[in-house]
C-alpha cells in the first residue's frame, strides 16, 4: 500500500513511519520539520521537508491512503499565531482533500483530538454529543473535522479524536500531561499540578498507532468519527501513578487552572473489534526506562512551545 503521512516527523509519526515500512508498505512523509527530522532514511520512504501548502499534485501520485497528522499541535502553540493555526487546519485540509479527490485517493484518515469537546458533564462522551471547544486549537479541529465530513461522498473519511497520548517516541515530547509529569518526577523528584480534579482520557501512543493501522484495512469502510481514550484519569491520579512509578513529591496549586474537564467514551470504536494493548502505567515505566538515565539530556525541542517560539521568526 502508498501511503502519503502529513505531519510526520513530530510526535505520531516517526514512529508510526517505521511500523508501516517494516510492514513493506510505500511511505511519502511531508512534513516543514520544524523540530527536526527523525526518521532514518529506507527504501521505501520518500521524505519531504515540505509545508501542507507546497503539497502538488505529483505528490499524491499512485497514492492510497493519506494520515493527516500535521497541525500547530496544541493550545499553547496554537495561541501562538492564531491566523496560521486556522490556516493549517482548515485551509490546508481542504486543499489536500482536492488533491486526494483528483488523485484518487482510497482512504483519508484524520488526527482531530477529543479536546474538541471541551468541558462536559456527562459521564460518557460519545461522538454524537455537541462540540464545545474552548481554543483556537479546538476550535480549527472542529471546522477541519467539519470540512472532511463534506468529502464523504467523495472519498471513504475516518475522524479519529484521541485522547491525551503518551509514551515515548523517537521525536519525544515533554509538554502532554502524563510525559510531563514523568519528565518533572525524574529531573525535578517533584510534579506540579494545577487544579487536579479535572479528568481526562489518556491513550497510549502505541494504542493510536495501531489505530491508525487497523483503519487501514483493505475493503473495509469506516466513514466516520471515533474516539479512541481508554483511561478517564483525574490530572491527581495521573501524578499519583507517577509517583508510584518514579518516586516524587506532588505540588498542587490552585491558579492557573486549565478548565477543560471530561471522559471520553470509545464504545463505538471497541464494537469494532479494535482492542488497546498498553496504559499510562506502562507509559510512565518506559519512560523511567528510557530516560532514567539521561533526563539531562533531553533535547529542547521535546518542549514544544518553547522551542517553537523560539524558532518562530524563521517559520
Amino acid at each position: 500500500m502508498k501511503i502519503l503521512i502529513t505531519g510526520a516527523c513530530g510526535y505520531q509519526g516517526t514512529k508510526l513511519i517505521p511500523l508501516l515500512l517494516s510492514k513493506k508498505h510505500k511511505v511519502t512523509a511531508i512534513d516543514t520539520q520544524w523540530f527536526g527530522n527523525k526518521l532514518k532514511k529506507n527504501k521505501n520512504l520518500k521524505n519531504y521537508k515540505k509545508n501542507i501548502f507546497d503539497i502538488k499534485k505529483n505528490d499524491l501520485k499512485e497514492i492510497d491512503v493519506i494520515i493527516h497528522l500535521a497541525s500547530i499541535a496544541n493550545d499553547p502553540m496554537g495561541d501562538l499565531d492564531k491566523n496560521l493555526t486556522w490556516e493549517v487546519s482548515c485551509l490546508g485540509t481542504m486543499q489536500l482533500l482536492e488533491l486526494a479527490v483528483k488523485n484518487k485517493v482510497k482512504k483519508f484518515i484524520y488526527a482531530s483530538s477529543a479536546s474538541v469537546y471541551g468541558v462536559k458533564k456527562e459521564k460518557k462522551v460519545i461522538e454524537t454529543l455537541s462540540l464545545k471547544p474552548i481554543s483556537t486549537y479546538n476550535k480549527a479541529k472542529m471546522i477541519a473535522e467539519k470540512t472532511i465530513l463534506s468529502y464523504s461522498n467523495k472519498i471513504d473519511v475516518t475522524i479519529v479524536r484521541p485522547a491525551t497520548v503518551c509514551g515515548v517516541s523517537p521525536r519525544m515530547r515533554f509538554d502532554l500531561s502524563v510525559n510531563m509529569m514523568a519528565y518533572q518526577a525524574i529531573k525535578n523528584k517533584k510534579m506540579t499540578v494545577f487544579g487536579g480534579q479535572q479528568t481526562r482520557p489518556n491513550i497510549h501512543i502505541d494504542d493510536l498507532l495501531d489505530l491508525y493501522q487497523f483503519f487501514l484495512k483493505k475493503n473495509r469502510k469506516f466513514n466516520g468519527i471515533f474516539n479512541a481514550g481508554f483511561e478517564n484519569l483525574k490530572i491527581i491520579e495521573i501524578a499519583k501513578k507517577v509517583k508510584k512509578i518514579i518516586p516524587a513529591e506532588i505540588k498542587i496549586f490552585k491558579n492557573n487552572i486549565d478548565i477543560r474537564d471530561y471522559r471520553l467514551d470509545s464504545s463505538k470504536l471497541l464494537s469494532l473489534g479494535f482492542k488497546p494493548k498498553k496504559n499510562v502505567g506502562d507509559a510512565i515505566r518506559e519512560i523511567k526506562e528510557h530516560y532514567g538515565k539521561n533526563i539531562n539530556k533531553v533535547d529542547k525541542s521535546c518542549f514544544s512551545i518553547e522551542w517553537l517560539s523560539k524558532k518562530y521568526k524563521k517559520i
